[in-house]
């Protein structure tokens, strides 16, 4: 399996999946230069088998569309963890982890089909012939691509969890078990945003895995990974939680929009959607990236995050996620300086602290609410906010439709702007 790697730059917005809007993309014109300790560029490798996949997940992308209605429930079931604690003390403690939650972890097989196609001025006979381009029958114009990654079920009637980029874009979706059973599975749906799907197959009285909780997470605690890393299956590694709550925009990925647990526990490509289980055995997150040419540098997304958002489609077929419109940056001396001179004067920044919009979209809920370059966050429905990541947070945790109340100060006055947040314009990359 060939590993699947992409060169983000931190400041980049055009990072493979494509938002029309980019909420939070903290850099913006040369003010780039000026945010130099996130600058550096990361190879971030998606941890999938083979080449459906970009962005930051351990598996394969795509853009489904469903045929059938899914059969999921839903109000998906919600494993009960009716073993008996494992100590981490325990010696083998990993071997009663793997033994309790194997069996719930799953092969996912992605494949889609890719059309090769001449560009529409030369696919003429009179210009090929001039081009010397020769036909050959014997060269398919369509290929198949394939692509592995790893899931984990949550409920027996079906129910699979796994990275969204693992299955956008396939025409066809396969789940093994660890029995050797493989089912056909359909794709309940996907949201990009967080790089969570869930897939469906008919099947009864399946293995589940058990829950843990991703909010008591501390550094330093035991971690184990299981999935099935270039084609691999049912690999075990093992290592500790590096940090939680790492922001994606740390490790370059500023078109997810997803607090991530970062851990030097071995995985690699294919890992993508398999589970991440404390010392209990109870999946506490889903790997879905590494940074290419580190060691040590995994990270999952928090299973009450996956929860959350599994739960909305398996519900709905889709995430909403509220939108606020504007680019911008922590303010720095630095950042401060550089933005008056590269305004000539024309945008006065007298704020110490506090968030700079650099850039307001055109057509967004920010823009029709007022918001404007060089204003300065200082609070957010009256909580004082001091880095983007603050509020990122803040708006992803509100809901579409709901009213923000953001303080700012702009030309050296403070004045409060009310915004009505909408849902994230967001396309497939497929």
């Amino acid at each position: 399996m060939s590993t699947i790697r992409r060169n983000i730059e931190l400041h980049s917005t055009n990072i493979h999946k494509k938002y029309y809007y980019k909420d939070t993309i903290h850099r913006k014109v040369n003010i780039q230069t000026l945010l130099q300790r996130q600058t550096v560029g990361y190879l971030l490798t998606l941890l999938t088998g083979i080449g459906l996949a970009s962005l930051s997940g351990c598996a394969q992308r795509g853009n489904i569309t469903q045929t059938e209605q899914s059969t999921a429930q839903p109000t998906p079931q919600q494993p009960v963890n009716t073993t008996a604690a494992i100590a981490p003390t325990d010696p083998n403690f990993v071997v009663a982890a793997v033994q309790k939650v194997g069996p719930a972890v799953v092969r996912i097989n992605a494949a889609r089909t890719v059309s090769r196609q001449l560009p529409e001025e030369l696919d003429d006979p009179i210009l090929r012939r001039f081009f010397g381009i020769q036909p050959n029958p014997t060269q398919p114009r369509q290929r198949v691509v394939r692509g592995t990654g790893s899931g984990f079920i949550i409920s027996d009637s079906g129910q699979i969890l796994t990275n969204a980029h693992v299955v956008d874009g396939a025409d066809r979706v396969s789940v093994t078990l660890k029995d050797g059973r493989t089912f056909e599975g359909e794709v309940v749906g996907q949201d990009i945003v967080t790089d969570v799907a869930v897939i469906q197959v008919q099947a009864s009285d399946l293995p589940v895995v058990p829950i843990g909780n991703s909010e008591v997470l501390q550094p330093g605690e035991w971690v184990i990974a299981i999935g099935n890393p270039l084609g691999l299956d049912n690999t075990v590694t093992a290592g500790i939680i590096s940090s939680t709550e790492r922001s994606t925009s740390d490790i370059g990925v500023s078109d997810k929009r997803v607090d991530l647990i970062q851990t030097d526990t071995a995985i690699n490509p294919g890992n993508s959607g398999g589970p991440l289980l404390n010392a209990r055995g109870e999946v506490i997150g889903m790997n879905t990236a590494i940074i290419s040419g580190a060691q040590g540098l995994g990270f999952a997304i928090p299973i009450n995050t996956v929860q959350n958002i599994s739960q909305q489609l398996i519900a709905t077929g889709e995430v909403q996620h509220a939108y606020l419109g504007v680019q911008m940056a922590t303010l720095t001396p630095e950042v401060r300086q550089q933005l008056e001179i590269e305004s000539d004067g024309e945008i006065d920044v007298t704020a110490d602290e506090g968030i700079l919009i650099i850039r307001v979209v055109p057509g967004s809920p920010a823009a029709r609410a007022g918001l404007r370059a060089g204003d300065v966050v200082q609070t957010i429905n009256n909580q004082p906010v001091k880095t983007t990541e603050e509020v990122q947070r803040l708006v992803a945790g509100s809901q579409v439709g709901s009213q923000m109340e953001i303080g700012v100060q702009r030309n050296g006055q403070s004045r409060q702007v009310a915004v009505r947040l909408e849902n994230l314009p967001v396309q497939s990359e497929s």
